[in-house]
């Protein structure tokens, strides 16, 4: 198992947390942007194009049967749920087949709002709360994977 992380809108203190444990566990650990992120030495990082979803068919490409992505990108979560990877986002909600596609019309509703001038308020914030409700989905994820 390895871990991928869709680095580019991956809030820096989520990104922190995973390094440390799949440090301590001794977890491969991928990073995929389309700009270097600073990162440990023993983190893979891949820096891709600027093209859209470059890092998107990058994670597609590395990720296997097993392995576990984080990310908040919805498209993504749908194409890696067709190879059977386990994907959470940065906020700790599960992406799996019984929810992806309620959440991926949710999305595309939102996106055809915005496109039409009628964009809803983003939450920008991201801070002790959501990373503990992140952290706490991850453990359970990771626990449940190393079984």
């Amino acid at each position: 198992m390895k871990i991928l992380i869709d680095a580019d809108s991956c809030p820096k203190a989520a990104r922190d947390l995973v390094i440390r444990r799949a440090g301590k566990q001794n977890i491969k650990l991928i990073l995929a942007a389309n700009r270097a992120i600073p990162c440990t030495k023993d983190v893979q990082m891949e820096v891709c194009s600027k093209d859209e979803n470059a890092a998107d068919d990058r994670i597609v490409e590395l990720a296997e049967n097993g392995d576990l992505v984080i990310t908040r990108d919805v498209p993504l979560a749908k194409r890696l749920i067709e190879k059977k990877v386990n994907i959470i986002d940065d906020r700790g909600r599960i992406f799996n087949e019984n929810n992806i596609n309620e959440l991926l019309s949710l999305r595309n509703f939102k996106v055809s709002l915005a496109d039409n001038g009628l964009g809803i308020e983003r939450i920008a914030s991201y801070d002790k709360k959501e990373l503990k409700t992140f952290a706490d989905s991850f453990d359970r994820i990771l626990t449940k994977l190393n079984q």
